[in-house]
């Protein structure tokens, strides 16, 4: 039998208790979910996200960023992975042209929630073998400035998509809702993705809307 897990990966000095804040979301909705956290060396970096497929023991993995909450079901977001090998969201910026290294209409995906199978592997082979070779840095406007940051692992697994040609399943943003930039979305939401607390209101509306029988309507983040 298939064995199935969330997969978190940390370094450096990340924050404990944001880790243990997402823990605690999926232990709610999923308690039988198993959860294996990989920690790795100092001078690791987001590029090595790209080694994930190496520290997974499951057979159907769900990644989680730590800075996740999961507010709903995700069996849906599994049984996808078990049928394309992967299943992911694209990014709230869908342009991987912001990256240096990459040009045209090349999709970005957001990588902080990924499904994925052993069937998937040859984008994550592809992905750890690019992920340190493209130029990965994104020049970005902060407020009246330019800004710089240097290297990100979502440029590599956009053109590891790309390259092998991979179809996976891709998830509505409520899937992996961003809400600095997602302001609005229809109904229920199943993971809340910033370092931000989920706001109080949002957990009773968010249960209404998950339920079978519910009319899906139109969701608005108020500032």
């Amino acid at each position: 039998m298939a064995t199935r897990g969330v997969l978190y990966v940390v370094w450096g000095n990340f924050d404990a208790a944001v880790l243990a804040r997402s823990c605690e979301s999926l232990q709610r909705v999923h308690p039988d979910l198993p959860v294996e956290v990989a920690e790795l060396p100092a001078g690791s970096t987001l590029l090595d996200k790209a080694r994930m497929m190496e520290f997974t023991p499951f057979d159907e993995t769900l990644f989680l960023d730590a800075d996740t909450v999961v507010l709903d079901d995700l069996s849906f977001g599994f049984e996808q992975a078990r049928r394309f090998g992967l299943a992911c969201s694209i990014c709230e910026c869908p342009w991987a042209r912001r990256y240096g290294g990459i040009s045209g209409d090349m999709v970005e995906y957001n990588t902080g929630v990924l499904f994925f199978t052993e069937a998937a592997r040859p984008v994550f082979d592809a992905w750890a073998a690019c992920a340190a070779e493209i130029d990965s840095s994104i020049v970005f406007h902060n407020g009246e400035e330019l800004a710089r940051m240097a290297l990100n692992d979502q440029a590599g697994f956009a053109k590891a998509v790309d390259d092998t040609g991979y179809r996976p399943f891709v998830l509505p943003y409520n899937w992996n809702f961003r809400p600095q930039w997602h302001k609005s979305w229809f109904g229920p939401l199943k993971i809340w993705h910033d370092y931000s607390d989920v706001p109080e209101p949002l957990w009773t509306h968010n249960a209404e809307q998950a339920a079978p029988d519910s009319i899906v309507r139109l969701s608005v983040m108020r500032d």
